[in-house]
């Protein structure tokens, strides 16, 4: 079923899409459920009750909205069914769902899928997180503030109790993602996730996978196209007896990567589909737009210092306009593929004669001001030393700066190019 439903939304046009609602606050008396906190479980006879009976009581005290808590059983082979039916007898608001593979991915599908609650979120029966950071987790999605909300144990706030050698394996395997998928996001394997059901629906027949990759496939397919994503600080205690198997779930999570940066490479994700509607604010701002200017804005640092020195090494020789020119053209050159790559997200020689192309035409934008600059300046101080040449190219440089940025972003390489863009940024 699952494999149907996503190639359906794929082989659709996206123009018959309907973008995603504006966001909005859940409404104070809501008639179902507000919060299905979904616990997926696999052989967990020993954990299960007093998580979820910890879990239930914690809701009850705390949270103000009516929640539900669904038992996510997935082809568990001891008590655990008997255990989950128990539960969702004896304490109220409490449900179960038995599926017949293993599979963290999917069981989280079939219960997000199933649910009608407005919010969906997910913690690992461990407990591994503290639970004081639930509320915080799902307040973004009530308030209407954020589509999805993920724990992360990399922030600053963030206080956790692990050893050595988890911590370098989540460390890399974070790191990895930013230099590869270049996500924003800190923390992709906390079990601690929660997401607004309307984003769900939509995200969900995009997931490939049905194993522990599930959760960052999930959050960087919704990055790329634009979602908001907030993250909350938790405490976080390493659970002794995981039964994560170390080396399988890296090899497994390698091929995942693999295969979304192709899948993103050849634009066959629909991410247009998940946007939200022109009258929500995040949906009228440029997506990643102030990432793409911070990028941008260190290209051109690093740019300009190059176009400074081949400037002044050259100017001897060729004279001041004759170098401008040629310093100018090859520091283009350099930005035009760094930002194709850094700021844009842009790999694969697909479109790159194209690109610098256009970006030659922005080049000749930037020497205009500044060989204007340069001849206003002859002109009015005749005698002006290097200095004061400087100064003025620099200036003018700013100024070209912010038009080539304008030029880059809605001209060379466009908003409506973001599908088919490669592994890069977002």
């Amino acid at each position: 079923m699952k494999t149907e439903r996503r190639s359906a939304l794929i082989d659709r046009p996206t123009s018959e899409l309907a973008a995603l609602p504006r966001r909005a606050p859940l409404p104070a008396h809501h008639p179902d459920p507000v919060l299905d906190v979904v616990v997926p479980v696999y052989n967990e006879e020993n954990d299960l009750e007093p998580c979820v009976r910890r879990l239930h009581a914690h809701l009850g005290e705390t949270f103000p909205y009516s929640f539900r808590i669904t038992i996510a059983d997935n082809a568990s082979t001891d008590r655990t069914p008997r255990i989950a039916a128990r539960l969702a007898a004896e304490l109220p608001g409490t449900d179960w769902i038995r599926l017949a593979e293993k599979g963290r991915g999917r069981a989280l599908h079939a219960a997000w899928s199933r649910s009608r609650a407005p919010v969906l979120a997910y913690l690992d029966v461990d407990l591994s997180t503290d639970l004081a950071a639930l509320l915080p987790l799902v307040a973004p999605l009530i308030s209407g503030h954020s589509d999805i909300a993920i724990g992360t144990r990399l922030a600053r706030g963030s206080r956790v109790v692990r050893g050595p050698k988890r911590e370098i394996i989540s460390r890399c395997y974070n790191g990895l993602l930013r230099s590869t998928l270049a996500v924003g996001f800190s923390d992709a394997q906390c079990g601690f996730k929660a997401v607004r059901r309307d984003v769900a629906e939509r995200l969900l027949p995009l997931v490939e996978d049905q194993g522990w990759f599930f959760d960052t496939e999930l959050l960087v397919i919704a990055e790329r196209a634009g979602l908001r994503i907030h993250e909350v600080p938790v405490d976080w205690v390493d659970d002794p007896d995981s039964r994560v198997r170390i080396v399988s779930t890296a090899l497994a999570d390698l091929r995942g990567m693999a295969r979304l940066g192709r899948a993103l490479a050849c634009g066959r994700l629909p991410l247009s589909a998940l946007h939200r509607s022109d009258g929500d604010l995040a949906g009228t701002l440029p997506a990643g737009l102030a990432r793409q200017a911070v990028r941008f804005a260190a290209v051109g640092v690093a740019s300009t210092l190059c176009y400074l020195l081949l400037y002044l090494g050259l100017r001897p020789a060729t004279g001041a306009q004759a170098a401008n020119a040629l310093a100018l053209l090859a520091s283009a050159v350099a930005n035009t593929a760094a930002n194709r790559r850094l700021t844009f997200g842009v790999r694969g020689r697909g479109g790159a004669l194209r690109h610098h192309l256009k970006g030659l035409a922005a080049f000749l934008v930037g020497l205009a001001l500044t060989s204007g600059s340069l001849a206003a300046l002859h002109h009015t101080a005749p005698g002006a030393g290097r200095e004061v040449e400087l100064v003025a190219l620099v200036a003018a440089n700013l100024a070209a700066t912010l038009l080539r940025f304008l030029l880059f972003r809605a001209w060379v390489f466009p908003a409506r190019d973001n599908d088919r863009r490669t592994t890069g940024s977002s």
